[in-house]
């Protein structure tokens, strides 16, 4: 077999900053934490780390509110402090990729601190900015993702900027070709410090409707299960005009002509718009990004057909690109919570991230989902999302997925030797590294055991991959290469079950891979609650 891009396939271990290793006790993570950590995340098997934001930034939006693309905040470090972060990542085979968040910036950056000041400076065409109607109100009816009007008022220029997250992150015009050539300036900064990839935060944003069009009105029947809560008015549109316009592609193809200009780098677009697969399958391949994600896997909507719906519907759009599975990230409940049952055991978490590493694409692991954590439950005093904020008590933010790593049983979680910017909880003091390094059969061991066993098997990674045919609680995948055929079934249901299958000459079980096991018989195959199976004829 040729020799593959390392991202493909790869499994990508993503570190929240804030929330890893606090080393300087102002109880906030740092770059250094993460430094410390390195050989602990090597341990994991783990291909690649995503680090989210450490730029410069009030964090308003904890780091996704950049006011300087080109340096780290001094609550994190230093830009030696990174140097040596990808230094030592290299030293242990990791690769790295940053955020990179283009559409839109802090209030306190410099551009928009003189785009603010009038209508005739030199940046002032650098952000979306709009009349007022006669009456005064915005110039359309978009909405924020965080709430209320994406519209705010500035009276130094008498108009409105764009803002489609915070009030404080005001929208780049991307129409706009020095704009453009900005970002793409920041972005060669970090190439040339030698990061291997980019995970582009909102990529899809990039552009507006330069007509300023109105989205149309939502049906209240379709307002539920998009990733929005019915009591966010952001799901009561369509966002046609807002994002994911047809001058992206543009912008895209331009970065990803200098994105080839560096040896094996990739690009990871995280991609949101009313179809998002149809954006995946439209925004990767030779000429665009490498991979995409979506919010598909990372809704409340769990069950064996949703997963098996939206694996065939991507794979019948994706003809050229290659797709990234998440089931947790710093923006969603935990998955052991948002998809687990009341009663059960560690071994849902196990197969779950089992289960996302076995279909074709790479994938990103949210820090902490190899112990199996659970979201935390955090008061209202405590928050500090401003998303939760806004939405309490009906949704309690991102806080709770966003609560630091529990190292050990010891004060804070061994995270930090100040208070933590959010508590670790009890719950998560019992299921520290520490706690699971020591026993075999722990989550963080069975993940170890099978990302060792999945690099064993080529198919696993490479291979086309097909759904098969399973009862209710079961999903069950093909997976082939050169000749070798691959089955998986994942019995994500509470109760062991027995099935017929098809037969399959030379299929035989394949042992492991550390998860609870299954049966393979001659044309049936028995599953433990929980369990997994894996066949090959290789």
């Amino acid at each position: 077999m040729s020799r593959q891009p390392w991202w493909r396939g790869a499994v990508i271990y993503q570190i929240y900053p804030r929330s890893f290793q606090d080393t300087n006790g102002d109880g906030v993570g740092d770059l250094p934490g993460i430094i410390e950590r390195l050989d602990y995340v090597a341990s994991l098997g783990v291909d690649a780390i995503w680090v989210s934001p450490f730029f410069r930034s009030p964090m308003a939006d904890f780091g996704y509110d950049i006011a300087d693309y080109r340096d780290v905040d001094p609550l994190f470090g230093t830009l030696a402090d990174f140097d040596r972060l990808v230094a030592k990542a290299h030293g242990l085979g990791l690769k790295v990729v940053i955020d990179q968040v283009l559409s839109h910036t802090s209030i306190e950056h410099a551009w928009f601190r003189e785009s603010r000041e009038n209508r005739t400076n030199a940046k002032a065409d650098w952000y979306v900015w709009a009349d007022a109607r006669e009456d005064g109100t915005p110039p359309n009816n978009w909405l924020s993702i965080f709430g209320g009007v994406a519209w705010k008022w500035e009276p130094r220029r008498r108009q409105y900027f764009l803002h489609n997250f915070l009030a404080s992150q005001p929208d780049l015009n991307f129409h706009n070709p020095e704009v453009r050539q900005a970002a793409l300036d920041n972005v060669r900064f970090w190439l040339d410090r030698g990061v291997d990839g980019l995970r582009l935060d909102a990529i899809n944003f990039c552009f507006h409707d330069a007509q300023l069009r109105d989205n149309p009105p939502k049906p209240e029947a379709m307002r539920v299960g998009r990733g929005f809560s019915p009591d966010n008015p952001y799901a009561y549109q369509y966002h046609y005009y807002n994002n994911t316009q047809p001058e992206n592609l543009g912008f895209i193809r331009e970065l990803r002509v200098l994105l080839d200009r560096y040896p094996d780098v990739a690009a990871l677009g995280e991609i949101s718009s009313e179809d998002s697969l149809a954006t995946m399958a439209e925004y990767t391949g030779a000429d665009r990004l490498h991979m995409g994600y979506s919010f598909e896997l990372l809704t409340d909507e769990f069950s064996t057909r949703h997963i098996r719906d939206t694996v065939q519907s991507l794979e019948a759009r994706m003809t050229e690109g290659w797709p990234c599975w998440s089931i947790s990230n710093h923006d969603v409940q935990r998955v052991a919570s948002r998809w687990g049952v009341a009663d059960a055991p560690s071994h849902l978490a196990s197969l779950l991230s089992a289960m996302v590493c076995s279909l074709r694409g790479s994938v990103c692991v949210f820090q902490g989902e190899e112990l199996g954590l659970t979201e935390a439950d955090l008061p209202f005093e405590l928050l500090q999302d401003p998303y939760g904020i806004a939405f309490w008590p009906n949704y309690k933010g991102r806080d709770g997925c966003r609560t630091p790593m529990p190292w050990t049983n010891g004060e804070n979680g061994g995270f930090s030797s100040a208070r933590p910017w959010l508590p670790v909880p009890d719950s998560h003091r019992r299921n520290s590294v520490e706690a699971q390094d020591a026993d075999p059969d722990s989550p963080l061991q069975r993940f170890r055991s099978f990302l060792r066993w999945r690099k064993q098997h080529p198919a696993l990674i490479f291979g086309e991959v097909e759904i098969r045919t399973a009862p209710g609680p079961v999903l069950a995948l093909e997976r082939r290469l050169g000749g070798v055929v691959l089955r998986a079934w994942f019995n994500t249901g509470s109760e062991a079950c027995v099935f017929s299958i098809d037969p399959v000459a030379g299929l035989r079980a394949l042992e492991g891979h550390g998860l609870l096991a299954g049966e393979l018989g001659e044309s049936r195959v028995q599953l433990p609650a929980f369990g997994v199976l894996f066949a090959s004829t290789g």
